[in-house]
Parts: structure tokens; C-alpha cells; sequence
């Protein structure tokens, strides 16, 4: 008896936390703001809820964007049980020149008044969304750093007449407003997905492995979308010496023994498959994405073929954990997820939404590769995408 009156006790709290986001969610732009009962550091933050159904909560403390400008990040209402953790791309820096807002920044300098837009797989309303019906935590990004620095850089004088620049690398201190928001106020999931686009992507192992390990009652996938050709760049060019990183990673379960020296990408996927067997972690990216050929040649790496160094990076994976699967898609473009594109991209005859909807659903699913490689391949949706606004 007393099993099932605590079963009962808990239930019953998941449907008040489930009321107090729907509630929250649909208030108008000119209500007060409103943090979801749950959460009891309510006093120290302050919220605002958009007509598009995000609420943007304001954390406070030492959270900040590059530039000292205040961070902020979003949540969407949704069953609790289901939740999402999407961490935005922008770009990255970690020399004065791609720093400086004067000169040629390479990154998202603050948020201002951005807010999410209803594409991809922020389109609720979307009949094929196989996330339309997830609480979304929605992670902004303005550090240049990936979302893993943790380092106040003071970055020298290049030209005549510049003083010392001081770029605010906390993009771990952000995530970490984020995550204890989400633990406060989603207590009980019994699902999570990680993921993220771009400068999103690469720490998406990283986050994933942290909230395994705080939820491990949940079923946990993963995937990073937009970032997987970045072929041992850190070996010539050290951004995460920049930003701070290891001053916290190697602090992290599965982390320990992370070096410094050589560190790359894939390492945060290997030490997060190694640290949780049971996940089954995933990258997209176009074969030929120039945007992150853009990024190779500022870090020092010219790269003909993107999709060559995207298949070595996957082998590396691979040599040491048997848990990741990637889909790689024709042509140039940019991410996917959160474009119309995400409904149609296919690659192998496997529509990336089709591909995706079973990862989340912790479904097998197998390697695609684009064949020919040139265009990414298209299927006809069954829906064409409304945008919602």
C-alpha cells in the first residue's frame, strides 16, 4: 500500500507540473511572467511567455553572452515524460580577428531579441513533427565557444589603435542554467533527446552523457546535426585552450581521462558511447556542407571533399564503440533539423525524418550514405510544411 499511494503521490505531481507548463505556455505576451510552479528558484530568474507558445526564461546569475549582454533560453510546453534538449548553432571563435565585433566575428555575439521560428522540428503544428507533442528545452548560443568554454579570454591588440578584448567564453555555465532548469522543472522523463545544429551538434555527446546520468530511469538518444567533418582540427589550431574547456570536461563520468593534447570532436562521442553503452548516439551532415569547409579553412585545414573526412572521423568512432550511426545526405547545405528540408532530405532511399522519428523512438537504425553525392536527395512528403508564427 504504501508503493502505490507514492505512485499515486507522483503521478499527481507530474499532472500539476504538466498543467503549470501548458498554463505558462499559453499566456498572452502582455501577461505577467510566469515560471512553471516547479520550480523553486522562481525568485532568482524571471520569464516571458511569446505568442508563438516559447517561454523564455532569463537565468541570471552568472550566465552571460559573449559580450556581458544577458543570456536567456526557451521552453515549450509539452508531455513531460517527453523531453527535448536542443542546443542552437552560430559559429565559433577563437582568435581577435573571428572574436572581435569590429573586425570579421565568426560567432553569435549576444541574443537580443532572437526567439525561435517555427520550422523543421519547431513546427508543432506539422503532422509529420515526431516531436510535436515533446516539453522542448531550447538552448541559445552566444560564447562562441560550442557551448563548452568556461573562460573569460582577454584576446591582444592585432591592429594599431585596438585595446585588449575580453570575449566572455561561459558557454558552460549557460548550459548548466539550462540543465538545472530542466531538472527542476522535469523531474521524471521517461524519454530524452538530445541534440543540437552546427556549434549545437558538437557538444551534444557531451550534454547527452550528463543527463543520462542525472536521469537514469530515461531512455536517452542523441544526435548531432551539422558538425561531423571537422577532421582533427584542434590538433593545429587549440580553440578549446581559448575557451577553457579543460577546466571542467575531464570532471565529467566518462570524461576522466580525456587529454588535452590531440583532443578532437569525435573524442566527446567515444567517451560518451564508452560511458553509456546503451545509448545509441548519431551525426547528420551533407556530404559537402560549406559551411564547415568555411570553418576547416579558418582553423588551417583545406578541404576538397568534406565527405572524406566526415567517413575517417566516423571510423575513428566506430574503431572504439559499436553505439553511433550516421546519415549522410548529398550536397552543400547546412544542418537540418530545423529547416522545411528536415520533411524531405533523404539519402539511401531513408528520409532523415523517417531515420530521425526511430532513433528517438529508440528504434535500430542503420548507416545511410548519399550515392551519388552531388544533390542531397529528396522524397515527397505526405504534408507540405505550414510555418507557424
Amino acid at each position: 500500500m504504501p508503493n502505490t499511494n507514492l505512485r499515486s503521490r507522483l503521478r499527481a505531481a507530474t499532472i500539476i507540473l504538466a498543467l503549470s507548463l501548458v498554463l505558462g505556455a499559453c499566456q498572452s505576451a502582455e501577461s505577467e511572467p510566469v515560471i512553471p510552479a516547479a520550480d523553486t528558484a522562481a525568485a532568482a530568474q524571471s520569464a516571458t511567455t511569446l505568442n508563438s507558445g516559447w517561454q523564455a526564461v532569463e537565468p541570471g546569475g552568472e550566465t552571460t553572452c559573449s559580450d556581458g549582454s544577458a543570456y536567456k533560453f526557451f521552453v515549450r510546453a509539452g508531455d513531460p515524460a517527453k523531453v527535448m534538449v536542443y542546443m542552437q548553432g552560430g559559429g565559433a571563435c577563437w582568435f581577435r580577428q573571428n572574436c572581435d565585433p569590429q573586425m570579421q566575428p565568426s560567432y553569435n555575439i549576444n541574443i537580443g531579441d532572437w526567439a525561435p521560428t517555427s520550422t523543421g522540428i519547431f513546427n508543432f503544428a506539422h503532422p509529420a513533427n515526431p516531436f510535436a507533442d515533446y516539453s522542448v528545452v531550447m538552448a541559445p548560443y552566444c560564447t562562441g565557444d560550442v557551448h563548452l568554454g568556461a573562460k573569460d579570454t582577454v584576446y591582444p591588440p592585432v591592429q594599431e589603435g585596438q585595446t585588449p578584448l575580453t570575449i566572455r567564453h561561459q558557454g558552460r555555465t549557460n548550459m548548466q542554467a539550462v540543465l538545472d532548469w530542466t531538472y527542476r522543472n522535469l523531474p521524471n522523463p521517461e524519454r530524452i533527446f538530445v541534440t543540437g545544429s552546427s556549434a549545437g551538434a558538437i557538444p551534444s555527446p557531451f550534454y547527452a552523457s550528463m543527463l543520462a546520468d542525472h536521469y537514469p530511469d530515461a531512455r536517452v538518444a542523441q544526435l548531432g546535426d551539422g558538425a561531423g567533418g571537422y577532421r582533427r582540427i584542434n590538433q593545429d589550431t587549440r580553440p578549446d585552450q581559448q575557451w577553457g574547456t579543460f577546466s571542467f570536461l575531464n570532471e565529467q563520468r566518462g570524461f576522466e581521462n580525456e587529454p588535452a593534447q590531440g583532443f578532437n570532436y569525435e573524442r566527446l562521442y567515444i567517451a560518451a558511447a564508452k560511458a553509456h553503452p546503451n545509448i545509441l548516439f548519431a551525426e547528420f551532415d551533407n556530404a559537402e556542407d560549406r559551411v564547415q569547409k568555411q570553418f576547416l579553412a579558418l582553423g588551417g585545414s583545406q578541404t576538397e571533399s568534406l565527405l572524406s573526412a566526415l567517413q575517417a572521423n566516423h571510423e575513428d568512432i566506430r574503431a572504439e564503440v559499436d553505439n553511433f550511426r550516421a546519415f549522410i545526405a548529398g550536397g552543400e547545405a547546412h544542418t537540418v533539423l530545423r529547416r522545411p528540408e528536415f520533411y524531405t532530405t533523404a539519402a539511401d532511399g531513408v528520409s532523415i525524418r523517417d531515420w530521425v522519428a526511430r532513433l528517438a523512438e529508440f528504434s535500430s537504425v542503420e548507416d545511410r550514405t548519399c550515392d551519388p553525392c552531388a544533390v542531397a536527395e529528396t522524397i515527397a512528403s505526405s504534408t507540405t510544411e505550414q510555418t507557424v508564427n
